[in-house]
């Protein structure tokens, strides 16, 4: 068998070859259009099991294909080269769910690698690479995972995925915004953002993903592990909360429901009861086990959430920048990021946990963050989009954490285009005490490239918030963690350019949490 260091290899340049011009070479038998231009994808693994992914479409921004239903063949195999084959079937490719393929391919041995592999008549797709998740009851010696945000077609190219697919993660979590919902139509990631051709219909979305999947080296991440994903805003619309957008459109409820929809056709997803006559609500936060190494929350912010406090205009939703004090609604303790039953199901997670590492992957950065010195606690200016603008559900949840005593918990968090890291306490505007201890060590991860605010600036906000012990912005890329039973170790992977596909990346930092310690050290 070959080693992962040469499937990768492989596996990125046939992604290569996918984006290319010539799709219909592909096929084996080139008796028409290469009908796997967007790849495949694992994801979702449980000891037993994984979800394979894919869509039939031979032309990403072409016509659609015909709406007939498909019979898609899929094969599992313990190597590389398919002489043993573990698992196979069929599966129909739904022209009401845009001809996307999940298949959750069972039986599978806990702990171990597998390949995959799609087939439609002669045509043959790409092979990944997925591995189960090892059993409940093991303590695995290591997991290398890679997270990753905010990757923006217009501000740059998608070195950072081809440099995920060479590290040979575990896993990849993908915390929000795989698409933005505006930009041209088009293959090449251009030199400059023009807002044109907003999406708001399910085609529209469906066409938005098959121009993001088209890229070489987003595909080539995919296929060197499984990934499990949650959305933030853009995915639907800039700053929505719940079922409000910044228009407050009155048929927004039906724009969210098509984007959802997109989102699921083309993600490597295990959802329950998902329902082909419409995606109004869909129940995106989900837990995964790592043996007892580890157990990812994985949370949704958006779906659920109170909309924006104190916004700039009373016919305006999204968000605002306000001062504490002049924002009467951030005190209200009935506002929620998560919602109810979102926050009981994660406290239920926290308690019942017996992993070394309880780590929360959600969208944004969690610690307070005032673009202002504080000198009193309603001195604060606050980006009201973030949990500053629902600092009483933030308390909630860092309360529960201190309450159901979750061992060795980690909140990690993108959207801000920004690395950070921080330590959380319950209570920002006092100092660290018995009553008032860090609970949780934070780490954000910048975007793969949609653009930040200048590095000086990221300065001197670290300044401001002494609880902030490390802020990079000039950089974009993503987040390296390697977590064992004694430490985490995360390093952030900035870019040297973002806009040339085969920039080197470089470690900007590492820091260590160690097991039983709350709060991080830097290492470099």
């Amino acid at each position: 068998m070959r080693s992962r260091r040469s499937f990768l290899l492989d596996a990125a340049r046939l992604s290569a070859a996918l984006a290319g011009s010539s799709l219909s070479a592909c096929a084996s038998s080139n008796k028409g259009p290469y009908p796997f231009s967007l790849g495949v994808a694992s994801g979702s693994p449980l000891p037993d099991a994984v979800i394979l992914w894919t869509r039939i479409l031979a032309d990403p921004l072409g016509v659609p294909i015909a709406p007939v239903a498909l019979s898609v063949r899929w094969e599992v195999a313990s190597d590389e080269a398919f002489r043993t084959i573990v698992a196979k079937g069929t599966a129909t490719a739904a022209p009401e769910l845009a001809h996307s393929v999940h298949v959750d391919a069972k039986g599978l041995a806990p702990g171990r690698w597998y390949w995959y592999r799609f087939m439609l008549g002669d045509a043959v797709s790409p092979v990944g690479r997925t591995r189960t998740a090892p059993a409940r009851d093991e303590m695995p010696g290591a997991l290398k995972l890679a997270v990753a945000s905010c990757q923006h077609w217009e501000f740059g190219s998608y070195g950072a995925h081809r440099h995920i697919a060479q590290a040979n993660p575990d896993l990849v979590a993908f915390l929000g915004d795989y698409i933005y919902e505006w930009g041209p139509y088009q293959l090449r990631h251009p030199g400059r953002a023009v807002r044109t051709d907003e999406s708001f219909t399910l085609a529209d979305y469906r066409k938005r993903y098959a121009q993001y999947k088209s890229d070489p080296h987003l595909q080539a991440a995919h296929l060197a592990a499984p990934w499990v994903v949650t959305w933030d805003d853009h995915e639907v619309a800039n700053d929505y909360a719940g079922l409000r957008d910044e228009r407050l459109a009155q048929d927004f409820a039906t724009r969210r429901a098509a984007a959802y929809q997109a989102f699921y056709e083309h993600m490597p997803l295990r959802l329950p009861g998902v329902r082909r006559d419409g995606f109004a609500h869909v129940p995106l936060f989900q837990r995964y086990d790592w043996g007892r190494l580890a157990r990812l929350h994985l949370l949704d912010d958006r779906q659920y959430r109170s909309p924006q406090a104190c916004t700039k205009a009373d016919n305006r939703g999204g968000s605002n920048a306000v001062f504490a004090r002049a924002c009467e609604a951030l005190r209200d303790p009935r506002r929620t990021m998560l919602g109810a039953e979102q926050e009981a199901w994660l406290e239920s997670g926290l308690a019942n946990s017996r992993a070394t590492w309880n780590i929360l992957a959600q969208q944004t950065l969690m610690a307070q963050s005032s673009s202002v010195p504080i000198v009193k606690p309603e001195d604060g200016r606050f980006w009201t989009d973030g949990w500053d603008g629902y600092p009483m559900a933030r308390k909630r949840l860092l309360d529960a954490i201190v309450r159901q005593g979750a061992h060795n918990p980690l909140v990690l968090g993108g959207d801000v285009h920004t690395f950070y890291a921080t330590s959380l306490r319950p209570d920002f505007s006092k100092p660290v005490s018995k009553q008032n201890p860090v609970v949780a060590t934070e780490f954000v991860g910048t975007s793969v490239t949609s653009s930040s605010r200048p590095q000086a600036q990221t300065v001197e906000h670290v300044e401001k918030n002494p609880h902030m012990l490390y802020g990079r912005s000039d950089r974009r890329g993503y987040m390296l963690l390697e977590l064992t039973p004694k430490q985490t170790v995360t390093h952030f992977m900035g870019l040297d350019d973002v806009r040339d596909a085969k920039s080197p990346i470089a470690k900007l930092a590492s820091f260590r949490v160690d097991d039983g310690f709350a709060g991080a050290l830097r290492m470099s």
